[in-house]
């Protein structure tokens, strides 16, 4: 009996068992509030402690920098709605391919859309060109969730150190901050917020085999937040609520792997992904390969086949025991074409073409061989 396929690793990872080791003792025997006073308390307090200093090492970053939060939406939630509830009338700009938990809170406040390529690479001069005097963040995610393309955080980051100093010189005293969700990034890139620039970094624990309901918000010592969840004054008086102890070591336990191993499993992930589009290349010359080719995930596969509806594909391959997805799992549910499909000029036709194969951890070679053949013989039978 054949295993199945599970190609949805952008959506959820299975945590590392590690992982679920690490958390195990502060669902029962060590299930004490940190902020209590008493000794049992106070080791949890102090476990808790290291796990926010392990996640800040990975960062460069300072433990006190360092915000737990419940997931990416919320961290990207409290970053956009942070920054501009706290410098009021000022703007925002994100681009046009940002996930829906900084697009949505940004559109509550003045704000501007950056547009990309059609590789969706952010066109840096033409957001340039929508920064003025009242502009106090800029939002680019440092990997795109559906076409898996990177973006140039560093060089946006040096733009925009430059024209820091230049207001400066015209004693104008608003701040500009670059913030960068690194949900999908983490298993693979370098996350240090000085090789970045980033003034925020969003993660994610359920991207990178941690707890779902886990995340991060790094914010640099120089940024100013309003809180968005009130209550007890945890987290540096930026996020109230008791905190999530099993988790948050989870997600540092899982952090800590996943960035030990992040060179291999990125090279070892860039072959298979190079050996599925040399397939399509010479076996399926018909298919469009969605993204940048160059600079991209390495786990991920975005393509569209003319003239297959990728909801009818996607269920036949279910029945077939293989899993993957159109496109963002958080927006599966609203039978649209993807923003970011329709941003990089993909068609509404070809669109719902579209599919996302995301390899991980668990993904083999025997597996990508197997999920181009099925989907070779189902394209010819739906055609």
């Amino acid at each position: 009996m054949k295993s199945p396929i599970y190609l949805d690793y952008a959506a959820a990872t299975p945590m590392d068992d590690k992982v679920l080791d690490s958390m195990l003792p502060y669902f029962k025997e060590n299930f004490y509030n940190p902020s209590a006073s008493y000794d049992p308390a106070i080791g949890v307090k102090n476990k808790l402690n290291e796990a926010r200093s392990s996640i800040a090492y990975w960062l460069g970053a300072k433990s006190s920098e360092i915000i737990f939060t419940a997931g990416g939406t919320e961290a990207n939630n409290l970053a956009v709605t942070g920054v501009m509830e706290i410098n009021p009338g000022k703007n925002i700009i994100i681009s046009a391919i940002e996930h829906d938990s900084v697009i949505l809170p940004a559109k509550k406040y003045i704000h501007k859309i950056a547009p990309v390529d059609s590789s969706g690479t952010i066109k840096i001069a033409s957001l340039l060109s929508l920064i003025d005097n009242d502009t106090v963040l800029i939002s680019v995610m440092q990997a795109n969730n559906e076409i898996g393309t990177l973006q140039p955080i560093k060089e946006i980051a040096q733009e925009i150190k430059r024209i820091r100093s230049q207001r400066l010189l015209s004693n104008n005293l608003t701040p500009l901050y670059l913030h960068t969700d690194a949900a999908q990034a983490s298993n693979y890139l370098d996350i240090h917020h000085s090789q970045l620039g980033a003034d925020l970094i969003s993660l994610n624990g359920g991207k990178i085999y941690g707890p779902k309901q886990t995340g991060i918000l790094f914010v640099s010592s120089r940024v100013k937040l309003s809180p968005i969840i009130l209550g007890g004054g945890q987290e540096n008086e930026m996020r109230s609520g008791t905190e999530n102890v099993a988790g948050f070591i989870g997600l540092a336990c899982a952090l800590d792997i996943t960035q030990k191993m992040r060179k291999e499993e990125a090279l070892r992930l860039q072959d298979l992904q190079n050996q599925f589009f040399n397939k399509i290349a010479v076996e399926m010359p018909e298919v469009i390969i969605n993204g940048s080719k160059n600079k991209r995930l390495p786990n991920n596969i975005h393509i569209s086949i003319p003239g297959v509806d990728n909801e009818r594909i996607i269920a036949l391959l279910n029945n077939a025991e293989v899993y993957i997805a159109a496109g963002s799992a958080c927006s599966a549910s609203k039978n649209a074409p993807s923003h970011v499909l329709r941003a990089i000029g993909v068609s509404e036709e070809m669109a719902r073409s579209s599919i996302r194969i995301s390899m991980g951890r668990g993904t083999s070679l025997k597996d990508m061989n197997g999920t181009f053949e099925i989907i070779q013989k189902l394209t010819k039978e739906l055609l």
